[in-house]
């Protein structure tokens, strides 16, 4: 028995801290522990060895390496079947068919007829071919022994030496007998040789195949990134997108689904092709499990683009090559071809590539503008490509207002009329006002005498939605933000979008993460041409790109923020759209500040000097409110029409314009409102100057206060 352990401790709960008796307790030791048995023990290491993960990674290196060698040599054996009988010709037949491609099926049929007919050919020249050979080889035999005779003649006389006459032969046999023991040497090493490079040609061969099941294959290999898009991976992809109606018709053909698939083409940096779908199964079925489609696909969600064509009950599927559209783009033309110019009214400007990789060119003739997107997308460089390249017809007038302020278009200044840059709410004003005047110019075009050409003006605002968020009142308690009629801001935008595309006045503006609070539904739905880039949600893009292209296909919430910057999906006819869609996706140039700046020294050279001005000129203040009391002088009441009448003459310049809807904003809420006295309205002198008494002693009581 072993020892005991002695302890000293105190009992719980002591009477005080100071009197706690102390307790004597025996505690026997543990018992000792057992010992694994060896078996165990072995049991488990074997265990752990065979769970490593190197153990694991041995394994799959085996059978890779060893199915590379097996497979490689069936892929040899296919490839030999192949090039021996009609088979590949049968399956591109098959396959054609299948998709019902009747033209490439008949050409693949005459392809295997010809074959065929000179197989044939070679057959009956081999029955011919011994006796021919025979005789090419006694032929060639006596010529050459007739030749080697000569020779030796000629060296016989030459040398006077009869024997001469038989050494060209003997120097023949013994080349021949040499030949013969190289021969006998190099068979053997040979014959043991052979077969080992024969296993690696076959295990070559199955190495580029990738000739192996998936869970022996490496992992950069197994992730099946890059698999090239087949009729067989589509439908297996369409069958497993999980819509039953769907996979049970594709059970259900003859042809296991393939002729659901167009002819797969190619695509710019990717590949494309429409899928008639079965009866029973809509279009946003297939729509709705884009994600799940492009994995099936093995590609990334933002790899995989579904639209809706014109013919019904199908779909078109654009899937990009494994991790080409992570790829930059390259430069834009504005920026290696110093000498491009521009043309407004026939030209088009070059915004990016879409996913075909082809050029996406887009017309801004008479077209109103809208992008927005989440920040940090690159709206501003979107937007500010399109100005550079109108910028180069020095015919183009821009005004300017950039209500974020961080210079981003600080190099237009020296080539816009106006450009105002900050984000406070006097920022916010005088964008407003700039708008405002140009509604006015926009008026004065429409009064000219018809037929009259005017240059084109753009109103441009980046990072609208502050306007239209601004708190500010004007003396006359207008707000210059808001979506109210009395709203300023977007009471100047909403009539450039009515009036000013007939006179070349055109809006464009920018905007960050869209609702109906900074971005107002009748302002996005006046652009001719509205762009996203990245957004958070589906009502998001409705709200961006309407609901007509949303439900076509255009899916800016799916694009991928930071990843995607500057990607767009447009909806315009200001761009080619391919027949059937309702948007397209513009990967756009990037332009950065230093190029943006060479660019705007060239539009600059092309005109004679444009001062920018960098605040609105306001005219005199005045008040509306006094001035109609004046002009009503002493007399107790004045007919409306005469009110007007007197303050334009007063003051052409604030009142030249007055209507009643004017005079009665003013009024309103100030108890001295037209009213009706003998069938006519008027404006009482008494209620006037009641309402100035009211507002200014309200305004001595708040100075008081």
């Amino acid at each position: 028995m072993s020892e005991n352990v002695v302890h000293l401790h105190k009992p719980h709960d002591p009477p005080t801290p100071d009197t706690a008796p102390t307790v004597l307790t025996v505690v026997p030791d543990a018992p000792p522990a057992r010992p694994v048995p060896l078996w165990v023990r072995s049991g488990r290491a074997v265990k752990t060895a065979a769970t490593h993960e190197s153990t694991r990674a041995t394994a799959r290196a085996v059978a890779r390496h060893s199915l590379y060698t097996l497979n490689g040599g069936r892929i040899v054996a296919r490839r030999a079947w192949d090039g021996r009988t009609g088979s590949r010709y049968e399956r591109m037949i098959r396959a054609a068919e299948a998709a019902g491609n009747l033209e490439a099926a008949e050409e693949w049929e005459e392809r295997l007829q010809r074959f065929r007919a000179a197989r044939h050919h070679r057959r009956m020249d081999l029955l011919h071919s011994p006796v021919e050979a025979a005789k090419g080889v006694a032929v060639g035999a006596g010529v050459s022994i007739g030749v080697l005779v000569a020779l030796g003649v000629a060296m016989a006389i030459n040398t006077g030496q009869v024997g001469d006459v038989i050494t060209p032969l003997t120097a023949t046999v013994d080349f021949i007998a040499l030949l013969i023991r190289i021969v006998q040497v190099v068979w053997g090493p040979a014959l043991s040789i052979g077969p080992f490079l024969a296993l690696l040609a076959l295990w070559s061969v199955g190495r580029k195949q990738h000739a192996a099941p998936a869970w022996a294959l490496p992992a950069n290999i197994r992730s099946g990134e890059g698999e090239p898009i087949t009729p067989s991976i589509v439908v297996k992809a369409l069958r497993d997108l999980g819509v039953p109606a769907l996979a049970r018709a594709i059970k259900e053909m003859g042809d296991a689904g393939a002729s659901m698939l167009g002819p797969i083409r190619i695509a710019g940096c990717g590949v494309e092709v429409d899928v008639t779908l079965p009866s029973g199964v809509s279009t946003n079925e297939v729509q709705s499990k884009r994600r799940k489609l492009a994995e099936n696909l093995s590609r990334h969600e933002h790899e995989v683009f579904i639209t809706i064509p014109q013919a019904a009950r199908t779909v078109r599927l654009w899937v990009a090559d494994s991790g080409a559209l992570d790829e930059p783009i390259g430069p834009s033309p504005l920026v290696t071809d110093d000498t491009m110019t521009a043309d407004y009214a026939k030209g088009r400007a070059p915004w990016g590539q879409d996913l075909r990789g082809d050029a996406a060119a887009l017309s801004l003739y008479q077209r109103h503008l809208l992008i927005t997107g989440l920040s940090n997308q690159g709206k501003t460089v979107a937007l500010r490509s399109l100005a550079l390249w109108l910028a180069l017809d020095k015919s183009v007038q821009f005004l300017m207002g950039d209500l974020k302020g961080v210079g981003d278009w600080a190099m237009f200044d020296g080539l816009a009329t106006t450009l105002i840059q900050g984000p406070t709410d006097e920022h916010v004003i005088q964008v407003t006002e700039m708008v405002e005047g140009a509604v006015d110019e926009m008026n004065r075009r429409i009064q000219a005498p018809p037929g009259t050409v005017f240059p084109p003006l753009i109103v441009l605002v980046d990072e609208a939605q502050v306007a239209f968020m601004c708190p500010a009142k004007d003396a006359e308690k207008r707000p210059y933000g808001g979506s109210k009629a009395n709203s300023r801001y977007f009471m100047a935008v909403r009539k450039i979008h009515n009036q000013g595309r007939a006179v070349n006045v055109l809006m464009w503006q920018g905007t960050q993460d869209p609702t109906n609070e900074n971005l107002p539904k009748l302002v996005r739905e006046g652009a001719h041409t509205r762009a996203s880039l990245a957004l958070g949600t589906e009502s998001q893009a409705r709200m961006a790109l309407g609901d007509k292209a949303v439900d076509g296909g255009a899916a800016p919430n799916l694009l991928r923020p930071g990843l995607d910057r500057g990607t767009l999906v447009v909806a315009s006819d200001g761009v080619t759209i391919p027949a059937g869609q309702s948007s397209i996706t513009v990967r756009t140039h990037y332009i950065d500040d230093d190029a943006a700046e060479a660019i705007t020294d060239r539009a600059k050279a092309l005109r004679d000097g444009v001062t920018t001005l960098h605040a609105i000129e306001r005219e005199e203040e005045h008040d509306p409110l006094a001035d109609i009391a004046a002009v009503i002088g002493d007399a107790p009441r004045v007919r409306t029409k005469d009110v007007l009448a007197r303050l334009a003459t007063r003051n052409a310049d604030a009142y030249g314009a007055w209507s009643f809807i004017d005079l009665n904003r003013v009024l309103d809420d100030t108890g001295a409102e037209p009213y009706k006295s003998d069938g006519v309205m008027v404006i009482a002198r008494d209620r006037i100057a009641r309402a100035l008494a009211n507002r200014d002693g309200d305004a001595s009581a708040s100075a008081a206060g």
